[in-house]
């Protein structure tokens, strides 16, 4: 029997910076094999409900020749005999928004859609997931990528894939967004098998943020001082980041030489050299009393809570 993928998705795009991409979870291994298609110079697709993966490159090739997404989603699913059992969502970088939910899609399957998304599922729970999706990407502060892990938290909080959850992907496309300016490849982050993919390519995706997205400089940074000093130099000793073995901070919690050499150790060993090491320190001294986990997973989401006050680049 042909394997029948359950999913939920997001196709968006950011007008403000040019970016636009696809979030998609599913009771499907490897989704993101699958499902998500973006290029920054035409747009973004979504194609599943027994996907036709030619949708993706195809219906790009359309949005370049300068098609509408309406008439992008015509094309594909016209000439397509199994339409009726496809479905597709489609955000044009020239702003447009189409979707197609195919008659015999398994229930519950539908599609709504925004100014500047789409949200679209199949085998759900109920019809409020992709209300949920839609309420939570409008409503959801900061960039793209925090709005589309907002829909789908707030889509699986809803209701969800009828058959559970597997895997999930994250795919943004932004002009010279990709490493070190040499293509569009934004964010590309996947999670292929995982008993909760949404709540794991939220943690990955934040790795992904500080180690490769850049961001604006700061106008002001804070030292690590106090019960927090104390805190991360106890972490980096604990992770073994000292000489010695023993935090150097003094017993007022300051935090010295040798701290943010074992510091600085930390940046190196993670990859986080798009950050200088005044404004890690920032960061964690801002991050750190939000931040979840313990060790060095407590480290990264608090250097991550920390930046997020910077606009993206």
């Amino acid at each position: 029997m042909e394997p029948r993928p359950a999913t939920f998705s997001i196709v968006a795009r950011d007008p403000d910076t040019e970016a636009i991409g696809v979030a998609v979870q599913s009771k499907f291994v490897s989704v993101g094999s699958v499902v998500p298609f973006a290029s920054a110079d035409a747009g973004a697709i979504a194609t599943q409900s027994f996907a036709n993966v030619a949708y993706g490159p195809d219906g790009l090739d359309l949005l370049r020749e300068g098609q509408s997404a309406e008439e992008v989603v015509a094309a594909l699913t016209d000439d397509d005999p199994e339409a009726a059992r496809r479905q597709v969502g489609v955000v044009g970088r020239d702003g447009s928004v189409a979707a197609f939910t195919g008659e015999e899609c398994f229930e519950f399957a539908g599609d709504r859609r925004g100014e500047t998304y789409t949200v679209q599922g199949n085998i759900l729970e109920n019809e409020e997931t992709l209300r949920a999706m839609e309420t939570a990407y409008e409503e959801t502060d900061g960039g793209l990528p925090e709005r589309l892990l907002a829909a789908l938290h707030a889509g699986n909080e809803a209701g969800g894939d009828k058959r559970g959850e597997q895997s999930a992907a994250l795919y943004v496309a932004k002009p010279e967004g990709g490493y070190d300016g040499k293509n569009d490849r934004w964010i590309d982050v996947r999670v292929d098998d995982h008993e909760a993919p949404i709540d794991e390519l939220e943690r990955a995706f934040k790795i992904y943020d500080v180690t490769l997205l850049e961001r604006e400089e700061p106008d002001d940074v804070r030292e690590l001082s106090g019960e927090t000093a104390a805190e991360v130099a106890g972490t980096l000793a604990d992770l073994g980041f000292y000489d010695g073995g023993e935090p150097a901070s003094d017993s007022a919690g300051n935090f010295g030489g040798e701290d943010r050499d074992a510091l600085e150790a930390f940046r190196g060993m993670n990859n986080f050299e798009n950050h200088d090491l005044a404004v890690i320190e920032d960061a964690l001294a801002r991050g750190w009393t939000d931040a979840d986990g313990e060790g060095e997973d407590r480290m990264v989401d608090a250097i991550w809570h920390g930046l997020s006050r910077l606009n993206r680049k």
